[in-house]
């Protein structure tokens, strides 16, 4: 198997309960990758293993491998920090630090990091903002709070901060789902940007935006990954019942 990052033999844990089950998967560099599934069917925690953040929930655990380039990131000799620097990630409620400005949330991770050069912080600010298509909107309040500007400036707000630190890979765990249909068409529109420079995957509920961005979709139910493919083949032509059900509708 192949990708940027592949899982081998994955199984995610909280506590006794066995939440993602022996998943291999390769997700495609440069790429939007869609997991779509019911609710509960280990969507977000398959996601939250691939930059080390499900470990941090007290109880749960990971067996098998995530590879990033090739190493696994459970590695003893593998920093967590370093893990979630090169894969971001973007949470479904948008979350900038209240506490902070516009600016100062942008570069957070940064300074976190020791980054004092303000020139450096300057450059950072406008390139981050740019790329998650904000910076025309906001670059002349940069000094307002984070939670002032509307809930779609936010998650693209939350989107630059997680690019402002360069990763790799970007994910996103239902970052629409709390979003008006206009605010949703511009984080979907920045996706299909940013995917020429960054591999991106992608958790939703919706079908319809799964089809319209995504490259490659993945099918779960029940922690298991039941199908997984092109985008246009999931879609039109599944190998799995259990998919066609559930994209048509007629699950359950």
């Amino acid at each position: 198997m192949e990708g940027k990052i592949v899982t081998e033999g994955l199984n995610a844990y909280f506590g006794e309960v066995h939440a993602v089950k022996n998943v291999g998967l390769g997700i495609k560099q440069n790429a939007i990758t869609a997991i779509i599934g019911p609710s509960g069917c280990g969507k977000s925690t398959l996601i939250r293993c691939m930059n080390r953040m499900h470990e941090v929930v007290r109880g749960a655990r990971v067996k098998g491998k995530v590879l990033l380039d090739g190493k696994d990131i459970y590695g003893p000799a593998t920093s967590p920090v370093m893990v979630r620097t090169k894969v971001g990630m973007v949470f479904q409620k948008p979350n900038p630090f209240p506490t902070m400005n516009i600016y100062d949330n942008v570069v957070a991770g940064l300074r976190l990091n020791g980054e004092r050069d303000w020139k450096k912080l300057d450059t950072v600010v406008e390139r981050s903002l740019k790329l998650a298509a904000l910076w025309d909107e906001v670059k002349d309040h940069l000094d307002a709070s984070g939670v002032s500007i509307s809930g779609g400036q936010q998650q693209r707000l939350c989107i630059a901060r997680a690019l402002a630190v360069q990763p790799e890979v970007l994910l996103l765990d239902e970052p629409c789902s709390a979003l008006d249909p206009i605010a949703t068409a511009k984080i979907e529109d920045l996706l299909f940007d940013l995917k020429d420079k960054y591999t991106i995957v992608i958790v939703t509920h919706n079908m319809q935006q799964a089809a319209r961005i995504s490259d490659h979709t993945a099918f779960m139910y029940l922690g298991e990954l039941v199908e997984y493919g092109d985008t246009k083949k999931i879609f039109e032509n599944p190998d799995k019942e259990l998919t066609e059900k559930y994209i048509t509708g007629r699950f359950g």
